[in-house]
């Protein structure tokens, strides 16, 4: 069964930058679409990124577009969330998903997801 693993997640100030990793065990990330999401305390989970790990092909949500992009690694076994001009509205447990696909696109980020990680907390705070 594939595991998901989260990390990189800190405490920084606004207008700071993380990367936070996903990092997959057991099998690589072909042929998945992979999914970022985050959950502030008291709110609804929130779909953030997702990418096609066979095409590349990667869709934001509109609160992220220009400050976050995520990616994979040619070995197929990371993928990448890089996350640029923090803001403390971007405080949060960051998670990783995944789904097998044969889709070529990530249309919708908030789709079902089979595989999640235990999560990585990102805070942003003066």
């Amino acid at each position: 069964q594939l595991q998901l693993v989260e990390s990189g997640g800190a405490s920084v100030q606004p207008g700071g930058s993380l990367r936070l990793s996903c990092a997959a065990s057991r099998f690589t990330l072909d042929y998945y679409v992979i999914g970022w999401f985050r959950q502030a305390p008291g709110k609804e989970r929130e779909g953030v990124s997702c990418i096609n790990t066979r095409t590349g092909s990667t869709n934001y949500a509109d609160s992220v577009k220009g400050r976050f992009t995520i990616s994979r690694d040619n070995a197929k076994t990371t993928v990448y969330l890089q996350m640029n001009s923090l803001k403390p509205e971007d405080t949060g447990i960051y998670y990783c998903a995944a789904q097998l696909t044969t889709q070529t696109m990530c249309k919708t980020i908030s789709q079902p997801y089979r595989y999640w990680g235990q999560g990585t907390q990102v805070t942003v705070s003066s």
